[in-house]
């Protein structure tokens, strides 16, 4: 049963609620990361992952210390606004926003008429979280996720995380070699693995969901993200506006949601 829900969730590209997978023991320390991933690739199959794309999907993994490393060390998002939008950059994003907005304005006038958000927003995000596409993250996306999924702590949650990246390897839209951030996100706008099969859109038309060479599949997905939580076309996003829930369901840290808003409006002429 199982394997028929994945398999509908997977061509359909769009998992409203994924199911809970079985998942060996859990561990804390990369004492047991090798047994885990073992016992892993035999329970995968059961779950609706070929054999064949478990062991391509494995073949680099290992355990990612960086990644534990950044799990247990976020703090930036403890700032208050004006040190985090100093930290960040706040004020060159939108310098660098506008020109984007104007350099790209019949795609980001395409992306508004499909999914009702403007450009602001969807600049204020690329650029925060990758510079515009500048840099997208040095951790292999598989052996991060992975190691999230055998550490204890989020074990459920980047288990499911972990078998939708095996899905996207399955339908050619990840690399087993990609890498990304330290916590699995991919992309130009840092797409977790379960929300690329979700909410991934293919912005330009070539059939697939590339969310690091495509620009246009990022915002496009970033856009199409942000409809899923309730966007509105038309309606306001600055805090006690319609749409700000919507950002709001894109990170859950105050002063990130803040950040957002406020570029997107400054970019926008708002």
């Amino acid at each position: 049963m199982k394997k028929i829900l994945l398999a509908g969730l997977i061509a359909t590209g769009f998992m409203t609620a994924a199911p809970a997978f079985a998942a060996p023991q859990c561990g804390n320390d990369s004492s047991g990361f090798a047994r885990w991933v073992e016992e892993f690739k035999q329970v995968a199959p059961s779950n609706g992952i070929s054999p064949s794309v478990v062991q391509r999907a494995f073949a680099n993994v290992s355990y990612n210390r960086e990644t534990i490393r950044a799990d247990r060390g976020q703090r930036s998002f403890k700032l208050s606004f004006d040190e985090f939008m100093k930290k960040r950059g706040g004020q060159a994003i939108i310098s660098r926003g506008k020109k984007m907005k104007s350099g790209n304005a019949s795609l980001f006038a395409s992306i508004e008429r499909r999914y009702g958000v403007p450009a602001g927003p969807l600049l204020a995000i690329w650029g925060m979280e990758t510079g515009f596409g500048g840099f997208m993250g040095n951790q292999h996306t598989l052996s991060a996720v992975a190691t999230l999924a055998y550490d204890c702590r989020r074990s459920a949650y980047f288990t499911e995380q972990l078998y939708a990246a095996l899905a996207l390897v399955a339908r050619g839209d990840l690399s087993p070699s990609a890498r990304g951030a330290a916590h699995g996100e991919i992309g130009q706008t840092q797409f977790l693995p379960l929300n690329v099969v979700r909410y991934g859109a293919d912005g330009d038309g070539d059939g697939h969901v590339d969310m690091v060479r495509s620009r246009a599949d990022a915002l496009a997905s970033t856009a199409n993200f942000l409809r899923g939580h309730g966007w509105r076309a038309g309606a306001g996003y600055q805090p006690g506006e319609p749409n700000f829930a919507a950002i709001q369901g894109w990170n859950a840290a105050s002063v990130y949601q803040r950040a957002i808003a406020y570029i997107g409006a400054e970019i926008d002429g708002r």
